[in-house]
């Protein structure tokens, strides 16, 4: 059973920067491509940021192009979101993703998901 555990969330000011962990186990970390998403207050999980599974390409959500840089490493079965700039539209539950590839993920045909984790931002 593939498990997907994220760490890393946290409440801080406007233009902060936090980082946020996921350590998947029980599977073949490479097989999969990688993503985060955010899922704010009344809305719909909406993906920020994929990664493919050789690290080699990664996709932004316009709103956070410049700000958030993913990264995975596939010898210790981590992927990392890094987010700078942060801002108040930037808080909600952030949500480690595995998918078939970058191109499933965008799609949201997502394979496995991690529990969540709270980003909250303040103006």
């Amino acid at each position: 059973q593939v498990q997907l555990v994220e760490s890393g969330g946290g409440s801080v000011q406007a233009g902060a920067s936090l980082r946020l962990s996921c350590v998947v186990s029980g599977g073949t970390f490479s097989d999969f491509a990688m993503g985060w998403f955010c899922q704010a207050p009344g809305k719909v999980r909406e993906l920020v940021a994929t990664v493919s599974w050789s690290g080699s390409y990664a996709y932004y959500a316009d709103s956070v192009k410049g700000r958030f840089t993913i990264s995975r490493d596939n010898d210790k079965n981590t992927v990392s979101l890094q987010m700078n700039s942060l801002k108040p539209e930037d808080t909600g539950i952030y949500y480690c993703a595995a998918a078939e590839t970058v191109a499933a993920m965008r799609r949201k045909e997502v394979d496995y998901w991690g529990q969540g984790t709270q980003v909250t931002v303040s103006s």
